[in-house]
């Protein structure tokens, strides 16, 4: 894969068996020569969900990144200043 943009879920898990958020994104990855690039925003665009994405990512930023095809993979997210944008990394 030398990118892929789509819809995908960002999921909060507590712990293995309970997920306490999950939220719908748009993201965009990328290969690169030392890895790869990701970003993407919140679909929603509620001040709500903006603020429980910060407090989440606050306690632990790393979430799972769910795509269509129920494969997943987990990433650390970094907000950015514009609500609901943030970067991931593995």
């Amino acid at each position: 894969m030398d990118r892929f943009e789509g819809r995908c879920w960002l999921d909060w898990w507590a712990n293995s068996s309970t997920n306490l958020a999950g939220d719908e994104v748009t993201v965009v990855i990328t290969t690169t020569d030392t890895g790869w690039d990701a970003h993407g925003r919140l679909v929603s665009a509620s001040e709500q969900a903006h603020e429980g994405m910060t407090i989440l990512c606050e306690i632990d930023p790393v979430f799972t990144l769910r795509f269509d095809d129920r494969t997943s993979m987990p990433v650390t997210v970094h907000l950015l200043e514009e609500a609901g944008h943030f970067v991931m990394t593995e």
